[in-house]
């Protein structure tokens, strides 16, 4: 997969985001004020995008990597590690050492397996429940 870095949010970005959290899972508030201020990542495969996800800066050495999604048709193949991979890479590389997630309850089995860890309580966003996941990079 080839993997592209943007300081805006790219279209590719948008048109999977809505693909995956508002068409498939139902989410009304996908897009807000933090896009502006993240570095976006989108994963090609044969010039078609097919993942992404988002970096910002929470506060000294610590980052979020949110809005991760892979389009249905490519998961399983692991992209969406690829595309988390990038995101940490980056923030290492700007001297980043704690990542965070709030993950999905569905997808906390994914990130433990790439080495993330539940910390904190569960919360909710639109009706789905969420945890706090961190890596130390």
């Amino acid at each position: 997969m080839d993997i592209k870095v943007f300081k805006s949010l790219p279209e590719d970005a948008v048109d999977i985001r809505v693909e995956v959290f508002v068409d498939e899972q139902g989410f009304n508030e996908e897009f807000d004020s933090d896009d502006k201020y993240a570095i976006h990542f989108v994963g090609y495969i044969d010039d078609e995008a097919v993942a992404t996800s988002r970096v910002l800066k929470r506060d000294g050495e610590s980052f979020l990597i949110g809005r991760i999604a892979v389009k249905k048709q490519f998961r399983g193949k692991g992209f969406g590690s690829l595309i988390v991979n990038a995101a940490e890479e980056h923030i290492k590389s700007i001297g980043g050492r704690k990542v965070f997630i709030h993950s999905q309850m569905r997808a906390a089995e994914f990130y433990e397996n790439i080495g993330y860890t539940k910390t904190g309580d569960t919360d909710e966003e639109e009706g789905c429940p969420h945890c706090m996941m961190i890596k130390t990079l």
